[in-house]
């Protein structure tokens, strides 16, 4: 038996809603990418939703939207994937980066307060593995910092203090008091990577709060031209008759998710609610099989919270690096694809060469240490549910 660690669940209905699009003849950004942006912001209870590229163009939209740039700072956690910094980086501002808590894959509020200066402008944050942030005591240390703020451009001020950016890669569906990852943050963008949850193969999207006190419609406009080279018409708009002219109204970037792959994503979408409760189903038989060993899972559900159940992570208390590696080579011998979620920043190559040091984050770097992640996804059977939750099991009980 062969059990791959999270391939893509596409039916036939999404092949046929592809394919549809491919009929049509319009195959960029159009009607179904519409279609799916208004699902999308009605299920998360928010004002409006552009679709991306990538979760990384999401997070990087939202930043240039706030006029983020050099001379700014952007708190971001180490313990995660590089997209959540990355961003930083690419409009030119300093990426400060702070620890988890001991024994714990988020950044408390506190650290985050103590990181804010006269020059941030946004923090992100990063809900791991689809468990949402609280962000109620984020708000209030933002709050608490809020004479600090320094506003640069329009859409600063008109929020007046530190934003909120959420990195809900992981987290689209999950709630938590009530409320759905979207609906939280001042920004949230997802993703529809082949890995995760609802796949368009390579996309994803950015939503915001409507709470915002700006012009939602002007907002809107503005994200969708900084999507499109900064044209004023998208395709579709300049299609119609007599409206071929267009303006370019900034110097800015491609990030259009076109219908092709949103076709592939909105399908998923209709059946998403099961796609999720199947995934909780496969976490609650991991966490039934594997509750007497020596392990810490990810909690996915609780009484104010429920996750999108995207990744299993489990620590395996006692193991040190080279054990947990042994440990998913050991799987993969039993034909279990396994891995690890995340190396963190300041052990990649790229954050060293920026001056981050491992030592300076000592709580991601144990996290890291003895972190394995099982395979979690709706291709998967009971039976092999059964079988991945058991290898884990015996490997575990039979370590000397």
């Amino acid at each position: 038996m062969f059990i791959p660690f999270s391939p893509p669940d596409i039916r036939e209905e999404d092949v046929e809603a592809v394919a549809a699009v491919l009929r049509s003849g319009w195959i960029t950004s159009g009607p179904v990418g519409a279609e799916f942006s208004e699902a999308l912001s009605t299920y998360c209870d928010t004002v409006d939703t552009v679709l991306v590229n990538s979760c990384t163009s999401g997070l990087e939209l939202s930043l240039r939207a706030l006029g983020v740039g050099p001379g700014d700072e952007v708190i971001v956690p180490a313990y995660t994937y590089t997209a959540s910094a990355s961003v930083i980086d690419h409009v030119g501002a300093k990426i400060v980066m702070v620890d988890v808590e001991p024994g714990s894959f988020f950044v408390s509020a506190g650290t985050f307060e103590s990181a804010i200066t006269d020059r941030t402008k946004a923090i992100i944050a990063v809900d791991m593995a689809g468990v949402m942030n609280d962000t109620r005591p984020i708000y209030e240390a933002i709050e608490r910092r809020k004479e600090l703020f320094v506003p640069t451009n329009q859409l600063q001020e008109q929020i007046g203090r530190v934003a909120l950016i959420i990195d809900a890669a992981h987290s689209l569906g999950a709630s938590r008091e009530g409320y759905r990852a979207g609906s939280v943050a001042d920004f949230t963008a997802f993703s529809f990577h082949a890995v995760k949850n609802l796949t368009t193969a390579e996309g994803g999207a950015l939503t915001w709060n409507k709470n915002l006190p700006v012009d939602h419609k002007e907002l809107g406009a503005l994200l969708r031209v900084l999507t499109l080279h900064g044209q004023n018409k998208s395709a579709l708009e300049k299609s119609k008759a007599s409206s071929w002219e267009y303006d370019i109204v900034s110097p800015a970037y491609k990030m259009n998710l076109p219908d092709i792959l949103a076709a592939m994503g909105y399908s998923q979408f209709k059946r998403y609610d099961s796609i999720l409760d199947r995934r909780h189903e496969i976490v609650a038989r991991y966490d039934e099989i594997l509750a007497d060993t020596d392990t810490v899972a990810l909690r996915h559900s609780g009484e104010d919270f429920r996750s999108s159940g995207h990744l299993y992570l489990l620590r395996l208390n006692g193991y040190s690096q080279e054990d947990r590696n042994q440990f998913i080579a050991d799987m993969h011998s039993q034909g279990v694809s396994c891995n690890v979620h995340y190396k963190p920043l300041p052990a990649l190559t790229a954050y060293r060469n920026l001056g981050f040091k491992t030592s300076d984050y000592p709580n991601s770097m144990a996290q890291y240490s003895n972190e394995v992640t099982l395979p979690l996804h709706t291709c998967l059977t009971d039976e092999q549910v059964d079988y991945v939750a058991n290898a884990a099991r015996n490997l575990l009980l039979s370590r000397p």
